[in-house]
């Protein structure tokens, strides 16, 4: 199973997917590029290809590409999502906010930035374009509690992985979740133990289920 992120562009227009996809081909840190023009296919796509970092559009002919997002959250809260369009609005920078959308970007943005921008979410990273207003962040509600030390020091992808780590799933089925190799699972368990100062995995999620990192 590759270890790199397969890229999904949700986009109604085949002119930006195309050329979003021609960048993003290029990168050596992608595994595959797929294409989904409306809210129902990401949604199939996510659900189906094993797919781990989305750029979507918020216009789509089928409905609001926020909510889809809010839906493939709940069923694969791993995926990273940046919302590419070319909608400024406050209100709609924090429902995405809101719902779990890591990155934020208009369609103006300089495309090196864009892709950037989703290799940054791909590894745990959050990122928000220069045409974000502190307005929006405001009306933002954040999605993650502060969690006290030794927690604050794991990235967001490391708490995805205790929270399953957490709730009885040995590596294989984490991996699975991810898109990732045992392997690559088994070494980020390692470096969460040792952020922790834990010797072992049961350690760990009692730890987790104390600050309520885990299964709700």
């Amino acid at each position: 199973m590759s270890e790199q992120p397969r890229v999904l562009i949700v986009d109604d227009h085949p002119v930006v997917r195309r050329g979003l996809r021609t960048m993003l081909e290029g990168e050596s840190w992608v595994a595959e590029v797929l294409e989904a023009a409306s809210c129902a296919e990401a949604i199939a796509a996510v659900a189906h290809e094993q797919v781990t970092v989305v750029a979507m559009d918020i216009a789509l002919p089928d409905g609001d590409g926020v909510q889809a997002v809010g839906q493939i959250l709940r069923h694969r809260p791993e995926t990273a999502v940046v919302m590419l369009t070319m909608a400024d609005e406050d209100e709609l920078v924090a429902r995405a906010l809101q719902v779990g959308a890591r990155g934020y970007l208009l369609k103006d943005t300089d495309p090196d930035l864009v892709v950037d921008a989703l290799r940054t979410v791909a590894g745990g990273g959050v990122v928000l374009g220069p045409g974000i207003t502190a307005a929006a962040l405001g009306r933002a509600q954040p999605t993650a509690v502060s969690l006290p030390p030794p927690f604050d020091r794991l990235t967001p992808r490391e708490r995805d992985i205790l929270a399953h780590l957490a709730g009885g799933e040995d590596n294989a089925q984490i991996a699975r979740r991810f898109g990732l190799s045992t392997k690559t699972i088994r070494n980020q368990v390692s470096a969460i133990l040792g952020k922790l100062g834990v010797a072992d995995r049961v350690q760990a999620a009692l730890l987790a289920r104390d600050v309520g990192i885990g299964p709700s």
